[in-house]
């Protein structure tokens, strides 16, 4: 049975997940929109780069290249941090802000198919079911290993 799991998650490696282009922005440029707005939701001074490079899981350097694009399109805005004067921080736009919504919808859109190809009592297993396979991974073998201690080899 593991091995017929294990071959139904490498299925998933051969679908293409990123989002199309919306409005002509990049999958990146969009990941990027959504994680801006999504911190703009708690703290309306921004992100910096260093944390969006982080989530995105790219180098600060492809980041602030991604922010110059960005920033050209009139998609974000870059503010210096008033607490930290070396530090920049990036906001959304009005222009970013909608197309990070038109990104969302589009994104939910699909999932709202797949509920309707699913079915829904077969969607809420599947989130139920992928949500415990989460808990899975987090505890059990994704868990950082503890250090070991003189005594415990005793």
């Amino acid at each position: 049975m593991g091995e017929e799991l294990l071959r139904a998650f490498r299925l998933f490696r051969k679908a293409d997940w990123r989002q199309k282009p919306v409005a002509g922005y990049k999958p990146s440029e969009i990941m990027a929109l959504i994680c801006i707005g999504n911190k703009a939701d708690s703290v309306s001074c921004g992100m910096q780069v260093s944390e969006l490079s982080r989530l995105l899981r790219v180098t600060s350097p492809t980041v602030t290249q991604l922010i110059k694009g960005m920033e050209n399109d009139g998609l974000v805005e870059r503010n210096m941090d008033q607490s930290d004067r070396r530090a920049v921080r990036v906001t959304l736009t009005d222009k970013g802000a909608a197309i990070m919504e038109q990104s969302l919808a589009v994104f939910k859109t699909s999932f709202e198919g797949l509920v309707d190809y699913l079915g829904e009592e077969d969607s809420r297993k599947l989130t139920e079911l992928l949500g415990r396979v989460f808990s899975y991974f987090q505890e059990r073998v994704f868990e950082p290993a503890e250090p070991e201690h003189k005594g415990d080899a005793e």
